[in-house]
């Protein structure tokens, strides 16, 4: 590659030289001092076989000691042009392992580095098979006893699970199984997936009517086939339940519907799993080396204890458990909380010609949804972005880069931009005596969410209404514990 002395690229490729050759001659000090005062390394299973942050030169020091005899890493090489924004370098490179290659993105400032990310993205000897190295599908010639594909899948689904033991179980069949038990198909690793709904994608078509993603489409794809290019920005709940169920199929997936995973034991000595579960009526055995938990990410239901429930006469449920199908027109709906669901409950309500009030406890972060998609969003997943080069895996990475500890630094800005662009919304959100808050520390959605995995809504229309419908926000109290709540 041929770069000016000076610029980006340059400095990147220089970088990346000195820290192969500590590398090659075993010198993890000479290796740990190219970083800064301040540095992080996020290594995503290429060098620790984990998932792990290192903060400061200390600790990527220790991990390069333990590591670098059997990792053996080389052939370090930047890919494309680096750039440069606010005195931070940064570029992508590749690189390989003794068992694995990998790609991984450096951010240098003053000439150090600040952060680095390797990821493993292919295990030698177990590569993928695409393109090329495809299947050829089709056994030509003259074969006795000759299976078809469709004798081959059945044989298959009839012997995993009973016969034949599946080196992976995956609890959980929603969008994370689905997406994990693709990406081990593709690597030939038998796997079973175990889900207690009737299809796929059940776990979105169970929830209430007017759901939709509030992500857009380019944050949603999974791996291999993404949606294609007519697919709405923001995907209505059914439409991904049949997405998903279409997957399952298409990717040829073993997926135990309809089975209710009963108990799970590891084993120490045999270093493997007995996991029972409940199929259609029959208990099965299985006996899997290794045992994922894909049951979701919020949580189970959290149903508050309500003195009085017991003798209330009309319907109470959870949110989830919540269709948004019946007459509501001309009742009185209580919605206790004042995040996403809730608001979203709230307006399907509202719509209907429901009496609806939100019972809101503490402070709730707010952000317009196309405020967010343009400028919290749109650099990486967006049109913009795609035309720009950026795609969904580009994206995934250069989210992946930023270490925990500092990514609120780079929040912070952002939302005080949506403060100011919708300083309007929020003063008439204020008027009502609605509780706002962008953080603990103002760095808004994203940390509020890694931090506590609640307290914020992005707003598609709710925030509206409760600022022109709502005379205000009144204070109340609990009758057992005298917490403050607030009826909008």
């Amino acid at each position: 590659m041929n770069a000016c002395p000076n610029s980006p690229t340059s400095q990147a490729s220089d970088w990346l030289s000195q820290f192969g050759a500590a590398l090659d001659r075993q010198d993890v000090a000479a290796a740990a001092a190219l970083f800064a005062d301040e540095c992080y390394w996020r290594d995503l299973i290429s060098f620790t076989w984990n998932i792990k942050t290192l903060e400061g030169q200390h600790e990527i020091q220790a991990m390069l000691a333990a590591t670098l005899a059997h990792v053996q890493p080389g052939g370090w090489q930047i890919v494309g042009e680096a750039t440069e924004e606010n005195g931070v370098t940064a570029a992508w490179f590749t690189f390989e392992t003794a068992v694995a290659r990998g790609k991984g993105y450096l951010r240098l400032k003053s000439g150090k580095c600040w952060t680095l990310l390797t990821t493993a993205t292919d295990l030698k000897g177990f590569e993928e098979k695409h393109g090329p190295t495809r299947a050829v599908g089709a056994q030509h010639g003259i074969v006795k006893d000759r299976q078809t594909w469709l004798e081959r899948k059945t044989q298959e689904e009839a012997e995993l699970g009973y016969t034949k033991q599946p080196y992976c179980v995956i609890i959980g069949g929603g969008q994370g199984g689905i997406a994990l038990a693709a990406r081990l198909k593709r690597l030939e690793v038998p796997t079973l997936v175990v889900e207690r709904n009737a299809r796929p994608g059940d776990s979105w078509r169970n929830r209430y009517k007017s759901l939709c993603l509030h992500d857009p489409v380019w944050y949603d794809h999974l791996p291999y086939l993404p949606f294609p290019d007519h697919w709405p920005v923001f995907s209505p709940k059914d439409k991904i339940g049949d997405w998903l169920e279409m997957y399952t199929k298409v990717m040829e997936l073993n997926y135990w519907h309809s089975t209710v995973c009963c108990s799970a034991q590891y084993h120490a000595d045999s270093q493997d799993w007995t996991v029972t579960v409940e199929r259609e009526g029959e208990t099965v055995v299985l006996q899997p080396r290794h045992l994922v938990l894909a049951t979701g990410m919020s949580g189970m239901p959290n149903m508050p204890q309500i003195p009085g429930a017991e003798g209330f006469r009309g319907e109470q449920y959870h949110s989830s458990q919540f269709r948004g199908v019946g007459d509501y027109r001309g009742k009185k709906c209580v919605v206790l909380g004042s995040n996403n669901s809730a608001h979203d409950i709230c307006a399907a309500l509202w719509e209907q010609g429901a009496d609806v009030s939100m019972i809101q406890r503490s402070s709730t972060h707010v952000v317009r949804s196309d405020t967010l998609m343009e400028l919290g969003l749109g650099r990486l997943y967006s049109e913009k972005a795609i035309a720009a080069g950026i795609t969904t895996d580009m994206a995934d990475l250069l989210f992946a880069s930023i270490p925990y500890r500092i990514m609120h630094t780079f929040d912070i800005p952002l939302y005080q931009e949506i403060a100011k662009r919708d300083a309007d919304l929020y003063a008439s959100l204020e008027r009502v005596g609605f509780l706002l808050d962008f953080g603990d520390d103002g760095s808004g959605l994203f940390m509020k969410y890694l931090r506590r995995g609640s307290g914020y809504y992005i707003d598609v229309g709710a925030s509206d209404l409760i600022a022109t419908v709502v005379s205000n926000c009144t204070a109340a109290s609990t009758s057992s514990e005298s917490t403050p709540i607030r009826s909008c």
